[in-house]
């Protein structure tokens, strides 16, 4: 019976973040870049881009509930380098008490150099997104990825995923190397995650 409890205890705060984003998507479809929380696999195929020996900042761009922070933490990013910046003040409540040593900045990751300006105290080892890219317009998100670059280290990688076959941002930006993973099926829906540096 103990087991049984503990198995429950286990499943219910995925369960109450997928009820938690279900509801921020049905209230604002279009700031939400998913219905339900990053898969594990997917969110660990995020943090695997991400330098876990640096120093320097990582920050991710919408976390929501924290799947993606949370394969960061279990990769070996240190919860003080992490720069949480999110939206919704309702994410941000849960994200400050789920990681406490954690830099949650309630901001818009859109205009991300205002949101960023006072932040960071050095350039970032890598800029990690769950943003709903592909519900923008290319010029907003050209211009995301000119601010993210401005905050990163050079080389250091700014990491997206997306369910759409077609990349988030053209892989022939000049000055920009991109890489993909495979596609992640076990993901629902199935999603790739794309890497942009500068070179």
């Amino acid at each position: 019976m103990p087991l049984q409890s503990s198995v429950r205890a286990s499943k219910k705060p995925r369960l109450d973040d997928e009820v938690r984003f279900l509801r921020s998507w049905i209230e604002k479809p279009l700031h939400m870049g998913a219905v339900m929380p990053s898969g594990k696999l997917l969110a660990r195929t995020m943090a695997h881009y991400v330098d876990v020996k640096s120093d320097a900042p990582v920050v991710e761009l919408g976390p929501g509930t924290g799947a993606i922070t949370s394969a960061l933490v279990e990769r070996g990013v240190d919860q003080k380098r992490l720069v949480l910046v999110e939206y919704n003040p309702g994410f941000c409540a849960l994200l400050r008490d789920r990681y406490p040593q954690a830099k949650v900045v309630q901001g818009d990751a859109y205009r991300l150099r205002d949101t960023l300006w006072n932040v960071l105290s050095m350039p970032a080892a890598a800029v990690v997104s769950g943003l709903p890219l592909v519900t923008k317009p290319m010029l907003t998100r050209l211009r995301l990825i000119r601010d993210a670059f401005t905050a990163l280290a050079p080389g250091a990688p700014f990491v997206q995923f997306t369910y759409s076959v077609a990349p988030p941002i053209p892989k022939s930006l000049p000055g920009v190397s991109t890489e993909a993973s495979e596609r992640i099926w076990m993901n629902l829906p199935p999603a790739r995650v794309w890497v942009y540096r500068k070179d």
